[in-house]
């Protein structure tokens, strides 16, 4: 029973959020609001729990001492200031516990919360993006040897759009003629981004959509039941 009721609300709520989206009046209109609005709270709740297995987990690997245990102790650091921050002094727009903090704001020049955001979390991530550069960087320099026809046809056409967005592309490919204008790298380039890259991606949002109705199916039919604790 304990496994079925889960089953039972899944099903009977997704089936109602599915006729809403096609059916948008009464009663599946008012249902629907409804519902969204209980998944707000269960949100709420289920952040709550986030937090609670972020301190456990950690918690656990600071106490047995296990690799890198010295970051676990920075992370739920980082973690409480900044929850503590935004609810003693608030946000930009909203007051904490103490107030807007003035006296904190005008020393610091901004609330404590939103002083960290801006200073420190923005320049990290910041940081972490700019990694990535050297990453994709790797990635593509895998990606483009040429041993299949595929990774032929993809070499071609990243060589072809790196040059036509660079000056090298205009100094390749400018001194042809207006009657073969369409030779020119520029165009080429913005030829391959407007319809085989846009072509592709379509494709690959197709597909992934094609997945998450899937998903979804079987989780309503109670094929999927991971989310019980299950296989």
């Amino acid at each position: 029973m304990k496994r079925k009721i889960p089953l039972i609300i899944t099903f009977v709520v997704g089936v109602v959020l599915i006729f809403a989206e096609f059916i948008p009046h009464k009663p599946f209109g008012l249902i629907s609001g409804e519902l969204e609005k209980w998944y707000l709270i269960i949100a709420g709740f289920a952040i709550i729990l986030g937090q609670l297995n972020l301190f456990k987990v950690n918690l656990f690997k600071i106490r047995y001492k296990q690799q890198n245990w010295q970051y676990f102790i920075l992370t739920l650091v980082s973690f409480s200031v900044m929850v503590l921050c935004g609810i003693f002094w608030g946000t930009q727009n909203n007051p904490g516990v103490f107030g807007n903090g003035a006296a904190i704001a005008t020393a610091m020049g901004d609330k404590p919360f939103d002083y960290l955001f801006l200073n420190v979390y923005q320049h990290l991530s910041a940081t972490m993006f700019s990694l990535l550069a050297f990453f994709i960087a790797s990635a593509a320099y895998r990606a483009f040897i040429a041993r299949t026809t595929e990774s032929n046809l993809l070499l071609a056409a990243a060589i072809l759009v790196m040059l036509g967005n660079t000056s090298m592309g205009s100094i390749l490919t400018g001194w042809l003629p207006e009657s073969l204008k369409f030779l020119h790298l520029p165009r080429i380039s913005e030829f391959i981004m407007k319809y085989p890259n846009t072509a592709g991606q379509r494709a690959i949002m197709i597909g992934a959509g094609l997945g998450i109705i899937g998903s979804s199916l079987r989780i309503i039919l109670g094929i999927e039941r991971s989310y019980l604790g299950g296989k």
